[in-house]
């Protein structure tokens, strides 16, 4: 049997497991592939892809940096839908599929002890306090870097875990991530930014710079249709801490966060 076809399985197996667990109102266990293994197993990919996580087919959910029609990324859930362990998994999957010449990123968050284990990665050009003065610093240089980068030079993925947190700083800060949000996909520039389900309505304005969405868990209805745009999409039965959606056309794509585990 392929890798490929076991990961299928595996996967299978997992959602059947989730939904028998949720009925009996207990946490699930699931019992995904590492991440170093669906990489290994889809390897080569193409250089301009990042990860984001393995669909239900077992293969890989790609994000395409030379393309910036996606524009800025999403990620909205309940606290404890996995949010920040997305964020992770894309950063430790860059390490293991990117040169640092080809793709570095920033991690901008209120909690920089959850990014200890990657804190010294090579393709990691910083991990940035919310509340950090350098946070500022951080935003406008890269604005500047992007003003200057005209498509052939290395991509960046700005990870900002909590974009609540981020627009509570001062002015200059506020505008450099607001161009960053409209022009940075466009020189290579990728903010992928997560955002607490609960909270979605009081940021209202800043959800309009996002086509592309990834929904964890989200158990109340009417947060799920603000951030959905009132899909009516049911996102409670969604495994929290590992599983996610994302609109495809009309279609939804499932897909896991592989086991970070070494």
């Amino acid at each position: 049997m392929s890798k490929l076809n076991q990961f299928s399985l595996m996967i299978d197996a997992l959602a059947e497991l989730a939904e028998e667990e949720q009925a009996h109102h207990t946490p699930p266990a699931p019992g995904l592939p590492n991440l170093r293994s669906v990489l290994a197993n889809a390897s080569p990919l193409p250089p301009e892809a990042v990860f984001l996580g393995l669909a239900e087919d077992g293969l890989p959910v790609l994000l395409n940096l030379y393309d910036p029609i996606p524009g800025p990324i999403l990620i909205s859930g309940d606290q404890a839908s996995g949010k920040t362990t997305l964020l992770q998994a894309i950063a430790t999957a860059t390490e293991h599929t990117h040169s640092p010449s080809d793709v570095q990123y920033s991690v901008i968050t209120q909690y920089p002890k959850e990014w200890d284990d990657i804190h010294s990665k090579q393709n990691n050009a910083g991990i940035y306090s919310t509340q950090d003065p350098t946070t500022q610093d951080l935003l406008y240089s890269l604005v500047t870097w992007a003003h200057n980068n005209k498509g052939d030079q290395q991509s960046v993925l700005l990870l900002i875990d909590d974009l609540e947190a981020l627009t509570k700083l001062n002015q200059q800060a506020e505008q450099s991530l607001r161009w960053l949000l409209l022009r940075g996909p466009s020189r290579r520039v990728w903010p992928i930014v997560t955002i607490n389900a609960g909270r979605a309505r009081h940021i209202n304005l800043w959800l309009e710079f996002f086509r592309t969405r990834l929904f964890g868990r989200i158990f109340d209805s009417t947060e799920s249709n603000l951030l959905t745009g009132g899909s009516n999409k049911n996102l409670n039965d969604l495994t929290a801490g590992s599983q996610f959606v994302m609109r495809e056309g009309s279609n939804w794509l499932s897909f896991w966060i592989p086991s970070l585990d070494q």
